[in-house]
């Protein structure tokens, strides 16, 4: 038996110098209210500088790199498990995450149980709602808008098979969270500064940015 296709996401950190052409456009494609991002571009940083008496660095790792994250449509998605009514569903004949915005209750348990902060509440609406892949485009034939605005090229979208066969210098790093919990489909090019999932030692300097539109939450879960 022909198994499904399974779409990922690809991001070169290499690439990615934190422009947010790609949130920006996700944004507007999608109408999206103040609060609500499919798409965020975190900047991860850390490291320090030592001086010396006259006040002159003299030692100094600092290091920062971008990382532009949305919906990852994992193939064990901690949404669609704890969702109570069905709503949060991955389709089998793409693997997408979906959401029966009919079928929500607005409980807010998918945002809480995503290491990746995707599902986010529209209250004006009152349901949840996330990143789609923006199936629509893929059925035409065309890449996600993310992908086909981004001005590095940075991104890509397709089949994971394809995509591992096309990029296989791919690993995990900070601040994503480990891979293990959820199986993401997205491939990642590490950026020279990269940090491995997990390693600790910087932290997301954006956060203001990226903090999704839950109020009770003073930063997001990533890492």
């Amino acid at each position: 038996m022909r198994q499904p296709k399974q779409y990922g996401f690809f991001v070169d950190t290499a690439k990615c110098t934190g422009c947010k052409t790609c949130q920006v456009a996700c944004k507007d494609k999608n109408d999206l209210p103040v609060g609500i991002n499919y798409r965020r571009v975190y900047e991860y940083g850390g490291g320090g500088y030592q001086v010396n008496a006259d006040n002159i660095i003299e030692v100094q790792d600092v290091y920062a790199y971008y990382a532009s994250i949305s919906c990852n449509h994992c193939s064990k998605p901690a949404c669609v498990k704890v969702c109570p009514t069905g709503a949060m569903h991955k389709r089998r004949k793409d693997g997408l995450v979906l959401i029966d915005q009919a079928q929500c209750m607005a409980c807010g348990r998918c945002h809480k149980a995503c290491p990746y902060d995707a599902p986010q509440m529209d209250f004006e609406s009152g349901h949840m709602t996330k990143c789609d892949g923006c199936h629509e485009r893929i059925a035409e034939g065309r890449l996600p808008i993310c992908v086909e605005s981004c001005p590095m090229r940075a991104l890509d979208f397709g089949p994971m098979d394809e995509l591992k066969a096309k990029y296989p210098d791919h690993r995990d790093i900070a601040p994503l969270p480990n891979p293990k919990r959820t199986q993401p489909n997205l491939l990642v090019r590490a950026n020279k500064h990269a940090r491995a999932s997990g390693e600790g030692d910087g932290d997301v300097l954006n956060w203001a940015e990226g903090l999704v539109n839950f109020p009770w939450e003073s930063k997001g879960k990533l890492g």
